[in-house]
């Protein structure tokens, strides 16, 4: 059986050439000259006042909240239908995360359910680019400005995606990006931290190394510095190996976005007359990056029934994300309705730049028919035909 695998990285000849480099170089640790260089190529594109490598987003998103001081007692909004690395940065600094409901069209953050839970405790929102859709950046700045908050973009999956002109990764004060191994650039593991304000980057940059910043740095200076620790860091570094990586696969964005938008081309024009799915939808004012598809399964399908069968015929599937707000980790007594809706409904199919028409056509044909063997609506269906 020809296996589809849910997520497969678009990896070749470049980055296996770029990784030979470093390992010439002497330096594949984190901090060195690819890595200054990648973050150079990030701040350039995305005109940013500086950006920093880190080792993932989760690093990203904790150092965001250290730069801004988030301490114990204050409130910081996150989007709640997403993976739940936002209330997880949000308790790291021993802050209270509040889970704002989402948008049922979009999945993205709803810019009104986070305004109703502004109160005096609250000190910045974190919004999300849901599986690869930026959020509605334009209202949510608004409500920032309006009661003096920080506003984060989790571009983890962004990378790619565009809002009103501008690249996802781009949209607030600070952005963080992840480079994992099912995202539109990758380099296995990896993230970044990019912000408009290089002092907040310069921060992240000195967090992100024991608080004593670059090794490598040091060791080029005649003498012996000999450095201290003022400041308790974290080792969130990023190797030069998969900095290397990334340069190349940022010189690919395009290339490897062309080929996801063909293959969610193909599954939308596939899948316009099915009754028991609703394809994604993409605002007129944005691009999707496509880190993932996600369909919506009418509530009368067996969701675990159908990815048995897709799984048995060796198509990968998954669940769509999280709703935050019910994890047992935050014990929280909010309930945001239609995150929860997403998260029982929501059903994620094979995407990925490597996919081929003739696989994307044998996924639509095979989760067809386990729609309808598996929904009473299908079966009902299956019988009037």
């Amino acid at each position: 059986m020809n296996k589809i695998p849910l997520v497969f990285a678009s990896l070749g000849e470049q980055e296996l050439a770029a990784v030979a480099e470093v390992f010439a170089s002497g330096w594949p640790a984190g901090q060195g000259p690819k890595g200054k260089a990648l973050e150079a190529q990030l701040k350039e594109r995305y005109g940013a006042g500086d950006a920093v490598a880190v080792s993932n987003c989760g690093a990203a998103l904790h150092l965001a909240m250290l730069a801004f001081g988030v301490k114990p007692g204050d409130e910081v909004i996150v989007a709640d239908y997403t993976f739940p690395a936002p209330a997880h940065a949000v308790r790291y600094v021993g802050a209270t995360p509040v889970f704002a409901d989402v948008r049922p069209d979009t999945g993205t953050v709803d810019p009104e359910a986070v305004a109703a839970l502004v109160t005096p405790r609250t000190v910045g929102i974190i919004a999300v680019d849901v599986v690869g859709l930026p959020a509605d950046y334009t209202e949510l700045q608004a409500i920032a400005d309006r009661h003096g908050l920080f506003l984060v973009e989790d571009a983890a999956c962004g990378v790619g995606a565009t809002y009103q002109g501008r690249e996802a990764g781009s949209l607030a004060e600070v952005a963080c990006l992840s480079f994992h191994g099912r995202k539109g650039a990758t380099s296995g593991e990896g993230g970044a931290l990019i912000a408009t304000d290089p002092a907040i980057a310069a921060k992240s940059r000195q967090l992100a190394s024991f608080g004593i910043g670059s090794i490598f740095d040091m060791g080029q200076v005649i003498g012996l510095p000999v450095p201290e620790f003022t400041e308790i860091g974290y080792n969130f570094k990023l190797s030069d190996i998969a900095a290397a990586i990334l340069q190349v696969q940022l010189g690919r964005i395009e290339e490897l976005m062309e080929r996801r938008n063909a293959v969610a081309a193909r599954y939308a024009e596939l899948f316009a007359d099915e009754e028991l799915l609703t394809v994604p939808h993409v605002p007129a004012d944005r691009t999707h990056s496509w880190q993932s598809y996600l369909v919506t399964l009418d509530p009368s399908v067996d969701r675990a029934a159908v990815a048995t069968d897709l799984r048995a015929q060796g198509i990968g599937c998954l669940h769509g994300t999280w709703a935050s707000h019910v994890q047992p980790a935050f014990e929280s007594k909010q309930v945001c309705p239609v995150s929860a809706d997403l998260f029982r409904r929501n059903f994620g199919i094979p995407m990925h730049a490597e996919l081929t028409m003739d696989q994307v056509e044998r996924v639509a044909t095979v989760l067809r028919t386990a729609l309808r063997t598996h929904s009473t609506a299908g079966r009902a269906l299956k019988g009037a035909a």
